[in-house]
């Protein structure tokens, strides 16, 4: 036993400075905030699928605008009215090639209605022979638009309204309040009626609809954090060495509430597409010609007893977009503010 715990004079020399030095050493390594932000990012799976969902389906929009237009959508094609989903290579799965059920029987549609065999519908097409799966492309980006159109006011009319609010606070806050308390009690349906008196149904009526009351929820998170931020002791040292209101606010406000800019630009987003569907659904948003995901569930319900591919494809859209903009907006809510941590 003695022999285990010998020890020898070489066991007590020091040890040269450096590594001394490195064995007293605990911290980690230093990380910039997005370099932290991107690692707690990471192990969020969920939000890393999502984004690249939300990427793939923001190009694929967008990136389609050469070919795809609201002029070639309205063209009809009679000879290829109701024709169910076809893909090359699915022959075998039945809903994607060609065939559709009628009765007890799957009948291949393309055959029946002697469609050429090299010629393919991805998702089908409509009552008037337009491909489903342009319609869909095209409606997908009409509903991006709305939803950045609407973050875009989040972030200007919403986080600007917030940080005066929370800023000047006294009899100030308490008019601005009470000018939000009023526009929040007002549904947003209501608006859109009212647009429609001045307007026709279609786009712009829903971005005004949207102007008018989607940045309040905005501007009353960001107003609460401005009244938390306003006494800490780096805006109070900026405010006593003589700095402008407009100089802390883009120093020392901005930068501190950027996260929760983010998170609840992220929630805005899918709340304006669930918008913008439902108001094109019963007809007071987009309506025909043009199309946006809202138009082709609208006329998608119509048919969906004998044709529901034509629903179900645009529903399953808009459920995706809608679940990955979410699953996103928690993972950055998880990365960019740690107290939400779990």
């Amino acid at each position: 036993m003695n022999e285990e715990f010998n020890v020898s004079p070489e066991d007590f020399k020091k040890l040269p400075p450096d590594e001394a030095q490195d064995n007293e050493n605990i911290a980690g390594p230093s990380l910039s905030f997005g370099q932290s932000v991107w690692l707690q990012l990471k192990k969020k799976k969920s939000a890393i699928v999502s984004a690249v969902v939300i990427i793939l389906m923001v190009l694929i929009a967008f990136g389609s605008t050469p070919f795809i237009n609201n002029k070639t959508l309205v063209k009809s094609h009679p000879q290829y009215a109701n024709l169910p989903a076809k893909v090359p290579g699915m022959s075998a799965i039945n809903g994607l090639n060609g065939k559709l059920k009628q009765g007890d029987k799957w009948v291949n549609v393309y055959e029946q209605n002697h469609i050429p065999k090299d010629k393919y519908f991805f998702a089908g097409t409509d009552y008037l022979g337009r491909p489903l799966g342009q319609r869909i492309i095209y409606g997908t980006k009409i509903s991006l638009i709305v939803a950045f159109v609407a973050a875009l006011f989040d972030l200007t009319i919403g986080v600007l309204y917030g940080i005066v609010s929370g800023w000047k606070g006294g009899g100030v806050d308490n008019g601005m309040q009470r000018i939000i308390e009023i526009i929040s009690s007002i549904p947003n349906l209501v608006i859109v009626v009212l647009m429609l008196v001045v307007l026709k149904p279609g786009m712009m009526s829903i971005i005004l609809a949207i102007a008018i009351s989607s940045w309040t929820t905005m501007a009353r998170q960001i107003r609460a954090e401005t009244l938390t931020l306003k006494n800490q002791e780096y805006v109070l040292a900026a405010r006593n060495l003589g700095q402008s209101s407009w100089k802390i606010a883009l120093k020392h406000l901005v930068p501190n509430l950027s996260s929760l800019i983010i998170i609840q630009m992220m929630y805005t987003i899918p709340t304006a597409i669930f918008f913008e569907a439902f108001l094109s659904f019963i007809g007071i948003g987009i309506s025909a010609p043009q199309t946006s995901l809202g138009v082709l569930l609208n006329e998608g319900q119509k048919n969906f007893q004998f044709l529901p591919y034509q629903m179900w494809f645009p529903a399953i859209v808009l459920c995706v977009l809608m679940i990955a903009f979410n699953l996103l907006g928690d993972g950055l809510r998880d990365a960019l503010d740690p107290k939400s941590r779990r």
